[in-house]
């Protein structure tokens, strides 16, 4: 039998994605599932608790301003719960 896994759904504004590249001074290149590609900020709150490598799925939170290219880094999903979004639907990579 199959175990359910619990996982932190997309809320309003905020975009899954995929990390393209670590640009340095907690920056990096997100592949966007809605098709933009934004430059995501791994906020103070996160940097010291999680780590974030090329190829791992986030949960970018777009700006109000330059929403369309920049946003703050929210969430990391672990490879189990970014396998659960897939099967969810949130998630097609």
């Amino acid at each position: 039998m199959e175990e359910e896994v619990r996982v932190r759904t997309p809320k309003s504004g905020e975009v899954p994605g995929v990390v393209e590249a670590m640009l340095g001074a907690n920056k990096l290149r997100v592949r966007c599932q809605d098709g933009k590609v934004r430059m995501g900020r791994i906020p103070g709150k996160l940097r010291k608790r999680v780590w974030i490598r090329m190829g791992d799925v986030v949960l970018l939170k777009p700006w109000d301003i330059q929403g369309e290219t920049h946003g703050d880094v929210v969430w990391r999903y672990t490879l189990t719960e970014a396998n659960a979004l897939k099967r969810k639907g949130f998630l097609a990579l």
